[in-house]
């Protein structure tokens, strides 16, 4: 951090034009950064101490469960927490969601007998998202497709979206992604128009794809290309905050 201070001093401080020191306190700033958090997120790695947790995204409603995977509807359990943490060390990116830990922690009872130090407030974890992997014979093509899970007492507060503007710019300013997909099911409208929101481009609808609740519904598929992104969000409105 001295030798970034140095530089940084040195850039301010010439009378002259010099590349180099442009180009070191460009990166001096950028260190600040925390791609890790939005402006109301914390984004984290999956841990197996979150299977409990991703138990619970499951059985909240059984409408949640069904917005969220295509697979027939059935307790998923301790074995499908695990299996659904697994799944996510597997991608790209799989993280937990997170608000930030509360600045104003509720005061600790005195205990006398504990020599243990108080406890620190924990990011309370909200939703899942991931990035998909892809085998290496089909990486060249720089494709990959987000999946987003927001439990439902937190739903309807703008999480999601953030969550997604966090993935597309991990997407495409950290990764070198150069498209990035999202689906939805028929049913669920009020996802895929978000996305649209977002500036997803609708590019299809497989009809009557999926089963639910008793009727086929079309799967619908959109995508955002990196120029896309740049376009709308770009350098200035990036998403990730200064640490």
């Amino acid at each position: 951090m001295a030798a970034i201070a140095r530089f940084e001093r040195q850039a301010s401080s010439s009378n002259t034009t010099n590349p180099s020191c442009t180009i070191l306190a460009t990166m001096a700033s950028r260190t600040r950064r925390n791609i890790w958090r939005s402006k109301r997120l914390i984004i984290r790695p999956v841990e197996p101490s979150d299977d409990a947790f991703l138990q619970s995204l499951t059985e909240e409603t059984t409408d949640d469960y069904q917005n969220s995977t295509p697979f027939v509807p059935v307790p998923q359990g301790a074995a499908g927490a695990k299996s659904f943490r697994e799944f996510m060390e597997k991608c790209l990116v799989g993280c937990i969601i997170c608000l930030p830990a509360s600045n104003t922690p509720e005061p600790e009872i005195a205990t006398p007998l504990s020599d243990s130090p108080p406890k620190k407030p924990v990011p309370t974890p909200i939703g899942t998202i991931s990035l998909m992997a892809t085998e290496a014979k089909l990486a060249h093509h720089r494709n990959t497709e987000i999946g987003v899970t927001i439990a439902t007492s937190y739903q309807g507060q703008g999480y999601g979206s953030e969550a997604v503007l966090w993935a597309l710019e991990w997407a495409f300013r950290h990764a070198n992604m150069h498209r990035v997909d999202i689906r939805a099911f028929g049913w669920n409208e009020g996802a895929w128009k978000l996305y649209e929101r977002l500036g997803f481009v609708l590019e299809g609808r497989k009809r009557e794809a999926m089963w639910y609740d008793g009727a086929y519904h079309d799967a619908v598929e959109l995508g955002m290309l990196r120029s896309e992104w740049q376009a709308r969000y770009g350098e200035a409105k990036a998403g990730s905050q200064s640490a």
